[in-house]
C-alpha cells in the first residue's frame, strides 16, 4: 500500500479514519453531520476540517453533498486502520490487555509514523487476519480478508452460529459480552424470537441461556455452523 509522503496532524488523520469507517457502513458521499456525530463534534468544525482536507487532496468534498475520500486518502485511512489494528492484536495477544482495554491505547500507538515498525510487528504476530474484535486487518497493500458474517440479528429460530466479531468496541458493552460469555468464538442457538420487541432468547456453549435485546444481537457478527 503506497502512504503519499507528507504529514498530517493527529486530528486530520484522525477524521480520514472516520470517514473510512462510516464509507464502510454506507455507500456514496458522507454527510458532514454524520461525521461530527462519528467524531463527537459540532458540525462546523468538520465544516473547517473537510475544507482543510480537501485543500490537500485527502478528500472530495462538495458542500451540501458530502465527503469521499481521495485515492490518497483512502491509502491514508487504511494504513491507520492497519496500525490500529494490530496495535490491538499485539496488546491483547502478547501484553495481556483485555479487549475492552486494546481501543484507547491503540487510538494512541496508531499515529506512530514507521511503517516499518507495523510491519515487524505483524510478522511477529504471523499476519493476523482479524483483531481482538473480529475486525479484519489490512495487510501492507490495504487489501482485506474477507468472509461471511451476519448479525446474530438476523438469524431464524433453531440455527445455530459461531461469534466472529462485534460491531460496537465500547467498554460497557463489551464488558457486558464478557459477564455474559458472548465472546468470540461462542457457539450460539437461536431457541426463539420474541415479536413484541425483536429480542431473543439463547443458548450459549450448550449450556446457558440468556435473553438479549436487539441492541445486542444487532451488534453480534456470527457465522453459520
Amino acid at each position: 500500500m503506497h502512504i503519499f509522503a507528507f504529514m498530517l496532524s493527529q486530528a486530520e488523520e484522525n477524521y480520514l479514519k472516520a470517514i473510512f469507517k462510516l464509507s464502510e457502513k454506507q455507500e456514496g458521499s458522507i454527510s458532514t453531520n454524520s461525521i461530527a456525530t462519528e467524531m463527537k463534534t459540532a458540525a462546523a468544525s468538520v465544516t473547517d476540517m473537510v475544507k482543510r482536507l480537501s485543500k490537500s487532496g485527502c478528500i472530495h468534498y462538495e458542500p451540501y453533498r458530502g465527503v469521499t475520500l481521495s485515492e490518497k486518502g483512502d491509502a491514508i485511512a487504511k494504513n491507520l486502520v492497519r496500525k490500529h489494528r494490530i496495535w490491538e492484536t499485539f496488546l491483547f495477544d502478547k501484553l495481556n490487555f483485555t479487549w475492552d482495554e486494546v481501543h484507547d491505547l491503540a487510538e494512541q500507538l496508531e499515529h506512530i509514523q514507521s511503517d516499518e515498525l507495523i510491519n515487524r510487528l505483524d510478522h511477529l504476530l504471523d499476519y493476523p487476519k482479524f483483531d481482538p474484535h473480529g475486525d479484519p486487518i489490512p495487510d501492507k497493500d490495504g487489501n482485506f480478508a474477507l468472509r461471511e458474517q451476519y448479525p446474530l440479528s438476523d438469524m431464524d429460530t433453531d440455527s445455530e452460529s459461531i461469534i466472529i466479531g462485534v460491531r460496537e468496541h465500547s467498554k460497557t458493552f463489551l464488558n457486558y459480552l464478557e459477564k455474559t460469555g458472548l465472546l468470540l468464538g461462542a457457539d450460539i442457538k437461536l431457541l426463539e424470537k420474541f415479536e413484541f420487541d425483536n429480542s431473543m432468547r439463547i443458548l450459549i456453549n450448550q449450556t446457558k441461556e440468556q435473553t438479549i435485546t436487539q441492541k445486542v444481537s444487532n451488534n453480534l457478527f456470527v457465522k453459520k455452523k
